[in-house]
């Protein structure tokens, strides 16, 4: 018990210190790069230099020099990996992966959810946080690297620009909200916009959809109408 209580003061000072300021050197080696951590290999990378930062000063029991040395090597080797990724296309794709499409020309590319794992739900969700409400807007959406979603909104959709600000505005009677994903048939949703399932199938059956599991994903727009994106044969 009074092991827990014994603490050599200055040795933990001296361990912190030390260990800052390798590590605020380290960081100005590797560039703004690995501290904005703009791929997975970067976040990780961070994340495990600051471990052993953290292990380095805050455990006494971890000898201060082979803590340094190992936190050292880690930012060589990370700093060794970015060179080779930036002089091969191959390296890169290897440690960065590459940009996905997951709207395709106004279309979900449905494999590309499935490779990235990446749900409806989350989809509608990183559009909305670009202040996009209707999937219906997007002409191209891109993940990439860094996990971050660009968009390139359909023809007409675009910020208005000074000309428009005359253009008149309709109130929305609906938030755009999915009804259908894979297939399936979300009532809860229809129930929140006072929609029933029969209104649905009224709407399906306008536009030649007799068979719901056919519909990879259905949306309701702010005027009423229903966005339908159907499923691909061949899942791309």
């Amino acid at each position: 018990m009074d092991d827990f209580f014994e603490v050599d003061f200055w040795e933990m000072i001296m361990r912190v210190t030390v260990t800052f300021f390798v590590l605020l050197i380290l960081a100005r080696f590797m560039g703004k790069k690995q501290i904005s951590q703009l791929t997975f290999f970067h976040y990780v990378t961070g994340i495990t230099i600051g471990s052993i930062a953290g292990e380095i000063a805050g455990v006494s029991k971890t000898p201060l020099l082979d803590g340094l040395i190992a936190m050292i090597w880690w930012t060589f080797l990370t700093m060794l990996m970015s060179y080779i990724a930036f002089k091969s296309k191959k390296a890169r794709i290897i440690l960065d992966d590459q940009p996905t499409i997951v709207v395709y020309e106004g279309k979900i590319v449905e494999a590309s959810l499935k490779k990235l794992r990446l749900h409806l739900n989350d989809l509608s969700m990183m559009l909305r946080e670009q202040s996009i409400f209707s999937i219906k807007d997007v002409h191209y959406a891109i993940l990439e690297t860094n996990g971050q979603l660009s968009v390139l909104k359909k023809a007409g959709q675009e910020a208005a620009t000074k000309k428009d600000v005359n253009a008149p505005a309709q109130v929305p009677k609906y938030i755009p909200t999915e009804v259908i994903a894979e297939g399936k048939i979300t009532p809860k949703n229809l129930t929140e916009l006072n929609l029933t399932q029969e209104w649905l199938y009224e709407q399906l059956k306008k536009q030649g959809i007799g068979n719901v599991e056919h519909v990879f994903y259905a949306e309701v727009q702010t005027d009423g109408s229903l966005h339908v994106d159907m499923k691909s044969e061949d899942g791309k």
